[in-house]
C-alpha cells in the first residue's frame, strides 16, 4: 500500500472520530479535552521520539515515531489545517537548501 494512501486513511479515521464518544474513542477523548491537551501529546510524543532515537532501539524509534505522526495529525485535525496543506509546504520547499529557507522566514 502506497505511504499517501495510509495517511490520508489516517486523517479521514481522525475527522470521523473527532466528534464521536470519548469513551469510545481516543481521537475524541482527546479532542474533548481541547487543543492545549492535544498539543501536549505531541510535545510527550517528540520528546519519547527523541529518546528512542537517542537509546538507540530502532523498533521504539519506529514505534515513538509512529505515535508523534498520529498525535500531530489529530492536532492538525482539531485546528482543520489538512495535510495536503502541509504537504503542499513541504513540496515548496523541496530543492531548497535548509538554511536558506530558514533565513528567508527570518526576514
Amino acid at each position: 500500500m502506497e505511504h499517501g494512501e495510509i495517511l490520508a486513511r489516517l486523517e479521514a479515521t481522525i475527522a470521523q472520530r473527532r466528534a464521536g464518544d470519548p469513551s469510545a474513542s481516543y481521537v475524541a477523548k482527546l479532542n474533548a479535552k481541547g487543543i492545549a491537551k492535544i498539543a501536549q501529546k505531541v510535545g510527550e510524543e517528540g520528546t519519547e521520539t527523541v529518546i528512542a532515537a537517542l537509546a538507540g532501539d530502532r523498533k521504539e524509534l519506529v514505534g515513538e515515531a509512529a505515535d508523534l505522526i498520529f498525535h500531530l495529525m489529530v492536532l492538525l485535525s482539531a485546528k482543520d489545517v489538512p495535510l495536503a496543506e502541509v504537504l503542499a509546504e513541504l513540496e515548496r520547499r523541496e530543492g531548497t537548501s535548509g538554511i536558506a529557507e530558514k533565513a528567508s522566514r527570518s526576514n
